[in-house]
């Protein structure tokens, strides 16, 4: 199982993420000829190796005879519909695509059917995010996680004049995941970039695995106080019947917080890169109910999440211990269906297939698209990925 680790210490964008890829070994010609299943043409992929204080990596540009074109939400998404690009590369790239539809309805208030593209639906950004997903799928890379992104701040130019930064699209991609403040007036991360990582990255640390290859995707900016670089590290887990590794449980009774302050806290530590986290009823002292708070988590990643559980909390202390944690091995893959694609979890004993999981929020969202029940469309994404992926008998 690969995952990949993207350290965005300066940030990300469609074309970091893919001479990223590149240079952890995507083969130029493989990643052309599965683009070339797009109907467009008029470009061509420049790809070099450059420095950034110093440090070697990749660095892609595309080309293209085109300079300003627009392109509707509908047109993409019937286009990647149409080719006969892999079904799983096919799928992440149109749920790219609905992520950056959905976020510039939002801020230009408008039907996602009305959204058309302008930077985002040029050539170049088409070929950062397709190539995305190309390379994922063959490099054969499993996960991805993310550290928090360095948001800045200034003005940026693009077809709608002058927007601040980061741009209203970024931020609202961006909903709900860790960032920071960046002390930085170049734009570090894009639209295209905050796609990348909010449709695939779990945010946290780095896991304690092995490392593996590490490479880095060369952005456009030359920055006095950072190199403009993606850095990427890959690593694999040997799979084994059950996966047995060293975790720390946090544990604290809470008696005087909200049930919205509960909910919020839950939320911020699986943001934080909790491995799993919630509450169990508790009847505390002077007969007063309360929240048993359990979070799983790696151990390097216990201070930071006690402080949290502090901060956004009533409590005013957390226990800490050691244990460890056995886990049967997962995969997520994409699936698509007649009402759009889902991503499902697949679970294994070892190589054996044990059983698979759908997704609830890409479930819940073709539910409320298509007014069908949750549980039918629940039902419609394991038929489908029965049908299409290489699983054995259905349970």
């Amino acid at each position: 199982m690969k995952t990949l680790y993207l350290d965005t210490f300066s940030g990300i964008s469609g074309d970091m993420m893919l001479g990223l890829l590149i240079d952890l070994g995507l083969e130029l010609q493989q990643l052309e000829q599965e683009l070339a299943k797009l109907p467009i043409s008029g470009y061509h992929l420049r790809v070099n190796r450059e420095q950034r204080h110093g440090i070697e990596g990749c660095r892609v540009q595309v080309d293209c005879d085109e300079t300003h074109h627009h392109r509707s939400w509908n047109t993409i998404d019937t286009m990647l519909d149409n080719s006969e690009l892999d079904p799983t590369v096919k799928a992440t790239a149109r749920n790219f695509f609905l992520r950056l539809g959905k976020a510039e309805a939002k801020v230009h208030g408008i039907d996602i059917n009305k959204v058309h593209f302008h930077e985002v639906g040029a050539v170049d950004a088409i070929v950062d995010l397709v190539g995305t997903a190309i390379g994922l799928h063959l490099l054969e890379i499993d996960t991805v996680r993310c550290s928090p992104l360095p948001l800045s701040r200034g003005m940026a130019q693009c077809a709608h004049g002058a927007l601040p930064l980061p741009a209203p699209a970024t931020l609202e991609i961006l909903h709900g995941k860790p960032v920071y403040d960046s002390n930085n007036s170049k734009e570090l991360v894009t639209p295209t970039g905050a796609t990348i990582v909010a449709e695939l990255a779990e945010f946290g640390s780095l896991s304690t695995q092995n490392l593996g290859t590490s490479g880095y995707g060369v952005g456009g900016w030359e920055l006095n106080d950072r190199p403009n670089l993606l850095r990427g590290i890959l690593y694999e887990t040997v799979a084994t019947t059950t996966a047995n590794e060293q975790v720390q449980l946090l544990e604290s009774h809470i008696d005087d917080s909200t049930p919205e302050q509960l909910g919020n806290l839950l939320e911020q530590l699986l943001v934080a890169g909790a491995l799993d986290a919630g509450y169990v009823p508790l009847q505390m002292k002077k007969n007063r109910p309360g929240s048993l708070l359990k979070v799983v988590c790696r151990p390097d990643q216990a201070t930071e999440l006690a402080n949290l559980i502090m901060h956004e909390s009533s409590a005013i202390g957390v226990r800490s211990s050691g244990c460890d944690r056995y886990s049967l091995k997962r995969h997520n893959e994409t699936v698509t269906t007649k009402l759009g694609a889902a991503r499902v979890k697949l679970i294994f004993n070892g190589e054996q297939f044990l059983r698979l999981t759908p997704e609830y929020e890409d479930c819940r969202t073709l539910a409320q698209q298509s007014g069908l029940p949750l549980q039918q469309v629940y039902r419609l994404v394991e038929i489908a990925a029965y049908e299409q992926l290489d699983l054995g008998a259905e349970e």
